[in-house]
């Protein structure tokens, strides 16, 4: 039994990456709004964006398109189903549970995934499925969690619309019109454990862009590089 986990495989699933490379904007009213959340611009506009390569969960207004990381278009039971809601705060803090549970023991990288996949918008011009497959290890980090048979469990907590979002919206209450995105921070603690150990549970914080258009269930838009309080 080792001292302790993997070094980083808890922090490597669930935090996003240290830095996040400038990207060119969209363009749009929406942006006005979204501009006051500190890093969500970073990841809805950078040049590079997955957007343009993702593939589309089965939705009920589904557009083809492909995926980069490509993972296999089975989904098993890795993954909560996504939550059938309008509401961006209760969407927010279920995709947060998802995004905080594994199991190694009993499902791949792949299936992990696809699971998440299925909770992702399928509007390209604002998806962004990197920033979700930033928060799953790379196959041979899961390899080694899985020999340790490493699992989390999450409980969610409290869910809100940051200050400044609600600022910017309150200023200009028509920008969140044309793509619906709302950012929802969300607190709560994951357990982690291993083989014969565990770590206990450790409070965290994600802060989510949250697509829920009129008359349609929510859909995950990404991961903020960044918690807004």
């Amino acid at each position: 039994m080792p001292k302790k986990r993997f070094p980083s495989s808890g922090e490597r699933l669930f935090r996003g990456p240290a830095s996040v490379p400038r990207r060119a904007a969209i363009g749009g009213v929406v942006l006005a709004v979204l501009l006051a959340i500190a890093g969500l611009l970073a990841y809805v506009t950078r040049p590079d964006s997955p957007t343009a390569q993702k593939t589309t969960p089965q939705r009920s207004s589904s557009t083809g398109t492909a995926t980069s990381p490509s993972p296999p278009p089975s989904a098993g039971p890795a993954v909560a189903a996504p939550l059938k809601t309008s509401d961006p705060i209760a969407f927010a803090k279920g995709a947060t549970k998802a995004l905080w549970s594994y199991d190694t023991r009993s499902s791949s990288q792949a299936e992990q995934l696809s699971g998440l996949r299925r909770w992702m918008t399928d509007e390209k011009k604002v998806s962004d499925w990197k920033s979700v497959t930033e928060q799953v290890p790379s196959g041979v980090l899961w390899s080694r969690m899985r020999d340790n048979r490493q699992h989390a469990t999450a409980t969610v907590g409290e869910g809100h619309f940051p200050q400044a979002f609600k600022t910017a919206l309150a200023q200009d209450p028509g920008a969140i019109t044309q793509a619906y995105v709302y950012a929802v921070t969300v607190s709560g603690k994951q357990s982690i454990a291993w083989k014969g150990s565990g770590a206990g549970a450790e409070s965290r914080s994600t802060t989510l862009a949250v697509q829920c258009r009129p008359h349609q269930d929510c859909a995950l838009v990404g991961v903020l590089p960044t918690v807004s309080p």
